[in-house]
């Protein structure tokens, strides 16, 4: 609960590359990925490439409590994300102007996806509760200017996130290629 929280608050501040604020694609488009893992039980959800979700990081936690699946990427996320009766937003709502500039700026002249200076980037949380379980919760717009499908590391159990009560939780960020 803790870590979908704080992702949420996270998603829904357009100073951050997750829900509103993300990166655009490309293609001037919005496309998003998140993931959560319980370190009880080691259950974990995720989804990448959704567009329509207001919240990824709620949808995650709902193929991981809900669905036979641990990933569902693009036009099966955002399928899921309707049946499920999820919030929804138009590409308008998670587009910013400072987004739109840098998206520009980098197909204009080809500056880096990742500049630092540009951007606050992917958000995560973990948790350790009282009787000692983990949780950890992503949630990500990717890079400026992804092509092609790209699916970073943010959505991937085990290397953007991961949660296992007889380790540690982890929520982890960079350029998922490497």
């Amino acid at each position: 609960d803790a870590v979908e929280a704080a992702v949420r608050v996270l998603e829904d501040d357009p100073n951050f590359n997750a829900g509103r604020g993300a990166v655009l694609t490309w293609d001037g488009t919005i496309s998003l990925d998140a993931a959560i893992m319980d370190g009880k039980t080691r259950a974990a959800g995720s989804v990448a490439g959704t567009s329509n979700a207001r919240n990824p990081i709620s949808v995650a936690r709902k193929v991981m409590e809900d669905s036979p699946h641990v990933l569902l990427s693009a036009a099966g996320a955002d399928q899921f994300v309707i049946e499920k009766g999820f919030e929804t937003a138009d590409q308008s709502y998670f587009e910013t102007e400072q987004r739109r500039k840098q998206w520009e700026e980098f197909k204009g002249i080809k500056v880096s996806g990742a500049d630092i200076d540009k951007k606050f980037g992917t958000v995560g949380a973990v948790a350790l509760d009282s009787e000692g379980h983990v949780a950890a919760a992503t949630s990500t717009g990717g890079l400026t200017g992804k092509r092609w499908g790209r699916i970073g590391d943010s959505p991937i159990i085990g290397a953007g996130t991961y949660a296992d009560d007889r380790a540690c939780a982890v929520s982890a960020t960079g350029s998922g290629e490497y």
